[in-house]
């Protein structure tokens, strides 16, 4: 019998949590009528502000190929809760805002996390959720600003 391989067991425990992640956010989302992956996008077209990010730009930041953000660009389009736009001093360039729905979503999508997190964090203390907090900051890096 071999002995035990710790890190080899820290990494099932953080599959298997992701797994649970997945599944609960999903669940919380569904009432608001949005993928997580919509959810990611649409959070992250608020993240620009004023400013309309491009295709591209929206691509990058959630590192995923451009073909993947134009069919979650087409469902939330689809909803009214983004529109395309062409940029005003390109206009072969175009770009993705919100809509007044999709601030609206936006606001429910936040309920629906801290909902999902709390089933997620309910049975740690305040102190394990502190640590939790640090450890996760030391693996993954700070949340950016924003929250995306």
């Amino acid at each position: 019998m071999s002995a035990p391989d710790p890190d080899g067991l820290l990494a099932e425990q953080l599959l298997r949590l992701t797994r649970r992640l997945h599944r609960i956010q999903k669940r919380h989302l569904e009432p608001v009528g949005i993928t997580p992956a919509q959810s990611r996008l649409l959070r992250t077209v608020a993240h620009y502000g004023d400013a309309p990010p491009r295709m591209a730009d929206l691509a990058a930041r959630l590192e995923v190929v451009p073909r993947a953000v134009t069919s979650l660009v087409d469902g939330l389009e689809a909803a009214g809760r983004v529109r395309r736009v062409p940029d005003p001093s390109n206009r072969r360039v175009i770009r993705i805002e919100l809509t007044d729905e999709g601030r609206a979503t936006l606001r429910e999508l936040r309920s629906a996390r801290r909902a999902a997190a709390e089933d997620i964090l309910a049975p740690l203390t305040v102190e394990q959720r502190e640590v939790l907090g640090g450890l996760l900051t030391a693996l993954a890096g700070p949340v950016p600003e924003g929250g995306c």
